[in-house]
């Protein structure tokens, strides 16, 4: 037994509070060592399990400009700054419904009204409820560089290690494309109520393109489409029609998409070999759930 109190993680040596992205994209210029932080709920854990110890903070949750959305092009231009909880309220689930619906599964309320989009994009943990609702849309970024520089690219991008933030650059918004079309997000959990997702699946639908998108979360470390069960399921919608699917195919759907994201596994000599009952269980997971969400969306 010791009388000495445990020592708590160093505290940041400076914070910078700038007022619009361009403040905090040369904040971080200036101090190389700075890590940016908004609802600061991922951050927070990492400072408090002494993983982190960042020697200075530049605060994001004063730039009015990213807490919001506008309309652009037949876009959603989405603030990085927006909190899940605000993304979850009716006026933005009107406009991307499966974008609300992983804001509101995204935890208990603490979570909800601190966390936001950008952050969870950043972090880019397997388990960010919003990270397939953001590939299902093909998603874009604008990124905010040094002297007022931005380029865009793909969310997938960033999330499958393809591009990568260069030193002083910030996600300033996200570029969602308005469907006016079905949209779902369905999440499985180890327990009752809102938790970590153990497999997500977010399913859209493009009439304009008559096509299916789908993004499994949870399984990987990023975000996985199964393009072929996608090519394959749009090609039996009528999409002129009422667009119902006999339970037979939203069940062989549900089942090609499982088995593309998580697929037999082969012996050294070619064989498949048996997968592990928590294996099999996971993949009946995504089965139901892709299953589920298609039904959804076509109903």
């Amino acid at each position: 037994m010791t009388t000495h109190a445990p020592q708590a993680p160093q505290a940041a040596q400076a914070v910078n509070l700038p007022a619009t992205l361009d403040e905090a994209v040369a904040a971080l210029a200036a101090m190389p060592a700075a890590v940016p932080v908004a609802g600061g709920t991922d951050l927070m854990a990492s400072v408090n399990s002494g993983l982190l110890r960042p020697a200075a903070l530049v605060g994001l949750g004063r730039i009015s400009e990213i807490r919001g959305w506008q309309y652009q092009d037949g876009h959603a231009l989405l603030g990085a700054g927006l909190t899940h909880a605000r993304m979850g309220r009716p006026d933005f689930a009107a406009l991307i419904p499966a974008l609300a619906a992983s804001a509101r599964a995204a935890g208990p309320p603490t979570i909800r009204n601190a966390g936001t989009l950008g952050g969870n994009i950043a972090t880019a943990a397997p388990t960010g409820d919003s990270l397939p609702v953001l590939a299902a849309l093909e998603a874009t970024l604008i990124i905010a560089g040094p002297n007022g520089a931005r380029r865009e690219i793909p969310v997938s991008h960033l999330l499958a290690g393809m591009e990568m933030l260069r030193a002083g650059e910030l996600i300033g918004f996200v570029r969602v494309p308005l469907l006016h079309a079905p949209q779902v997000f369905l999440k499985a959990t180890g327990r009752t109520g809102p938790g970590r997702a153990t497999a997500s699946v977010a399913l859209v639908l493009d009439p304009a393109r008559r096509g299916v998108r789908c993004a499994v979360g949870a399984i990987a470390p990023m975000p996985l489409r199964p393009l072929e069960a996608e090519n394959w399921v749009a090609s039996l919608i009528d999409w002129d029609a009422e667009r119902a699917l006999a339970p037979e195919a939203l069940n062989a759907f549900g089942e090609y998409v499982a088995a593309a994201c998580i697929p037999d596994q082969a012996g050294p000599d070619g064989t498949p070999e048996q997968l592990s009952p928590a294996v099999l269980h996971l993949r009946r997971t995504v089965a139901a759930l892709a299953r589920r969400a298609l039904g959804r969306a076509l109903s």
